[in-house]
């Protein structure tokens, strides 16, 4: 059997490749520190799990428009209209098995073969991919040392072929939280050159120091109309084995979304669906434990990094730091520091350039603190090996 050329090239996601090394050679006996998965180390809100057990045992887990339940696309309706202070209704919602599926089917329903889409770096692992397999072609636009947008550096890769671009705040790797000033320049560069936004915001509830939580959607009405949120349950809920997302944007849009799954995948996950409707409604004190938990961890990462002589764009949310190392290892190679540092010290990161920054590497702290002191600890071990 002859594999389709553009399956063919797609390669395994560097950041669920690493996890699995790290788990592989803890299975071995090796005593791992894994600060790969960006997976919280929290269970899911305690009204999550009684809705998910009371749709099974009430006999609703059957097959749900490929869109999603109603019911739930007017709560995800209800909950951005709350959190982005823009009106949102059912039918400019559609419900995807999770953030990364609502991803790939809004890509899919909006490149068409050479169309060109700009990724403000550092992007996560799976953009690149996502928007190749779709037709198109991918162009990184590095940030400014802070890793916060470089509009200079987004003014120069605008091309004729240029029809869209992709931005996440707070970043997945860098943390970093694009202002609102920022926010309304890129609201502005793309109405300038007719392009449309995804605006991953997944970890849009996750902030903790700063600004306010901003999306482009509220910058004006034409901001609004070419926006489309990907967002789902994964990370503020932890509910990252539920697999919900969604995609909110224009009707014309998400209803693409909706026939392509239909034929593709499906519905989503009927269990999953109840839950994050639960989850919704409901704002669970759990939610605030959790976000002090990693706030606390955030600042004892950054400063001991610092400590470590590690220049560290301070991060205001998510859950990754995202320090440079090429001034502590020779030629700057993230993959080749990550691997060293998983083979002689035990702790998996992952490298920049899987995120398009080189000489950087991402650290997560969706970990115990306790493993977060130890992963600190052997890196400066490591770091001491290098002088």
């Amino acid at each position: 059997m002859k594999i389709n050329e553009r399956v063919d090239r797609i390669p395994l996601s560097q950041t669920l490749a690493l996890d699995a090394r790290a788990k592989e050679l803890a299975a071995t006996g090796r005593d791992i520190i894994n600060m790969t998965a960006g997976e919280p180390d929290f269970d899911s809100p305690e009204i999550v799990r009684t809705a998910a057990k009371a749709a099974i045992d009430g006999g609703r887990i059957r097959y749900t428009p490929a869109a999603g339940r109603i019911q739930l696309r007017q709560a995800v309706a209800d909950y951005l209209s709350r959190t982005r202070g823009v009106a949102f209704s059912a039918d400019q919602i559609t419900v995807c098995h999770s953030g990364k599926h609502a991803l790939s089917g809004v890509l899919l329903s909006l490149v068409s073969d050479g169309d060109e889409v700009l990724l403000l770096l550092p992007a996560w692992v799976s953009y690149v991919e996502q928007v190749r397999f779709a037709g198109g072609d991918p162009v990184g636009v590095a940030p400014r040392p802070d890793m916060g947008p470089d509009f200079e550096a987004l003014d120069a890769a605008v091309t004729p072929r240029t029809r869209g671009l992709m931005l996440n705040s707070p970043n997945n790797p860098s943390g970093y939280v694009y202002s609102k000033e920022e926010l309304a320049r890129v609201a502005e560069f793309a109405r300038e050159h007719d392009l449309w936004i995804l605006s991953d915001e997944i970890y849009g509830r996750l902030v903790y120091d700063g600004e306010p939580y901003q999306s482009t959607v509220q910058h004006s009405e034409d901001a609004r109309e070419r926006t489309v949120i990907v967002d789902g349950a994964s990370k503020t809920y932890a509910m990252t084995g539920y697999r919900i997302g969604f995609v909110a944007g224009s009707p014309a849009l998400t209803g693409a979304v909706a026939r392509l799954h239909s034929q593709l995948t499906g519905s989503p996950n009927a269990v999953g669906q109840e839950a994050f409707e639960a989850a919704l409604r409901t704002d669970a004190s759990e939610l605030d434990v959790m976000l002090k938990a990693f706030d606390q961890r955030r600042q004892y990462m950054l400063e001991s990094l610092v400590e470590l002589g590690l220049r560290t764009p301070a991060p205001q949310g998510a859950f990754y730091v995202f320090p440079e190392i090429a001034g502590h290892w020779s030629g700057g190679d993230s993959s080749a520091f990550c691997d060293a540092l998983l083979e002689s010290e035990g702790v998996a990161a992952v490298p920049g350039s899987a995120f398009g920054v080189e000489g950087h590497v991402r650290f997560s702290y969706a970990t115990s603190m306790d493993k977060i002191k130890e992963g600190i600890e052997r890196l400066g071990r490591f770091l001491n090996s290098q002088k």
